[in-house]
């Protein structure tokens, strides 16, 4: 009886795909996706450029997290 051959599954190429679709058109989607994508690019990024790219972008997303909240605060939405 011969082993069954197990092929790579194609999903971690579409996840790849996808988080680079995303960071493509950063302006039209949400921080949480993004920061999702970027984390996807990361880990799984093709080249070391790509990968330090995501990570930069990831620090960006990061740091503009205490400015939309204080703005949520500011506009009395956070007690909501």
């Amino acid at each position: 009886m011969t082993a069954p051959l197990f092929l790579p599954a194609p999903w971690p190429a579409d996840r790849v795909a996808e988080a680079r679709a995303v960071i493509a058109d950063v302006a039209h989607h949400s921080d949480h996706l993004i920061r999702l994508a970027c984390n996807v690019l990361a880990a799984h990024g093709e080249t070391d450029g790509e990968r330090k790219d995501a990570r930069a972008l990831l620090l960006v997303i990061d740091a503009r997290r205490p400015i939309r909240q204080a703005q949520r605060e500011g506009n009395g939405e956070a007690g909501e």
